[in-house]
């Protein structure tokens, strides 16, 4: 499988990543430790993790669990550990179940990796990213009423250099390799860069936001971002939290599935996403490609995709998105795919 470089770290990950957010809840440890053996076996060398996981509920009695069960994987493979880049998050402010919501701080991050590390069983976490910024952000549709106004750009200068020199304290530990960020914006990526760049701590080498067909609010300020300074976007939901597999298609909600559990997709579902994925699926059956290998093979065409994270609930769909890697989209499927989102921009 095709790697791409993980910032400026000298890092290479799959551009694949398996994402791991049902651990523990929706998909058993035992079913979890298959996966694992299956995706690096398969290639794929990177995975993606949070401690306030798994979800599909997030749930005070459930936080850490799926570090845990990475952990146990860990610890009955430790020499296989050098084999994959392991990515974690810490949690930001608001979460109430973690640290009573505290905002990422100096205050935070050492007992944050400490905590990690203990759960996930290993010496070193990869990439440690922040989850989303203490000062809000405009994913997860909160973009439709997103107002940056009120905050105070010293304060918020501050936590940044703040938090940096903890993060450096912990490189220099060898407890984390690398610096990462999440549902972050352009203007913060480039401020944390711009520190970084004065010496303040790590470089940030890479963004999770949310990518897909249908999302691509990246594509406008951060893209340029990401291309020029080399800080590659982890995509995370590249299916449209399953939208994209036509599985929701004309009311249907199949047993088990993620709409089962939350009705509302995060957001997601709405009147129009339905035509939006229609006329994807319908791109999909002209050329006879199954639409969860077209949309994963799409996100592969964008200049700034460093890793497209997708999870996969049973080991029937992770061997589905396996089957299709070494897909490349042909040049007529790309223009088809972009008059189609010039017809349905913004979905939900």
């Amino acid at each position: 499988m095709k790697r791409n470089p993980l910032g400026r770290t000298g890092i290479e990950v799959s551009e694949l990543c398996l994402g791991t957010m049902t651990f523990g809840t929706q998909t058993s440890e035992a079913q979890a430790h298959a996966q694992m053996n299956v995706a690096l076996g398969a290639g794929i060398n990177f995975v993606d993790t949070a401690e306030m996981y798994p979800v599909n509920p997030v749930s005070k009695e459930t936080i850490g669990c799926t570090e845990e069960i990475l952990g146990t994987w860990n610890a009955a493979n430790a020499a296989r550990r050098g084999e994959y880049v392991l990515a974690t998050k810490h949690s930001g402010a608001g979460l109430g179940y973690v640290r009573d919501g505290a905002a990422i701080s100096s205050g935070t991050i050492a007992g944050a990796i400490e905590g990690s590390l203990r759960r996930l069983q290993t010496d070193y976490i990869d990439l440690y990213q922040f989850h989303w910024p203490n000062r809000g952000s405009y994913m997860f549709r909160q973009n439709w009423h997103y107002d940056p106004s009120g905050k105070s750009r010293d304060e918020v200068l501050d936590n940044m250099q703040d938090c940096l020199g903890a993060l450096q304290s912990q490189v220099d530990k060898g407890n984390i390799r690398a610096f990462g960020l999440s549902n972050e914006s352009a203007w913060g990526t480039a401020q944390w860069l711009r520190l970084s760049e004065q010496g303040l701590g790590p470089r940030v080498a890479s963004i999770q936001n949310e990518y897909s067909l249908l999302c691509r609010l990246y594509d406008t300020d951060l893209a340029e971002l990401s291309v020029l300074e080399d800080v590659g976007l982890m995509a995370f939901s590249p299916l449209g939290a399953g939208l994209l597999t036509g599985k929701y298609q004309n009311g249907a909600i199949p047993e088990g599935s993620r709409r089962s559990i939350t009705p509302a997709m995060g957001g997601r579902h709405s009147e129009r996403v339905y035509d939006a994925v229609g006329a994807y699926l319908e791109i999909a059956a002209k050329h006879g490609l199954d639409p969860v290998h077209m949309a994963l093979s799409w996100c592969k065409t964008r200049p700034f995709m460093m890793s497209a994270i997708f999870g996969a609930t049973t080991m029937a769909q992770l061997e589905h998105v396996l089957a299709g890697v070494d897909l490349l989209l042909p040049d007529e499927v790309v223009s088809e795919i972009n008059a189609a989102h010039k017809a349905h921009p913004m979905p939900y």
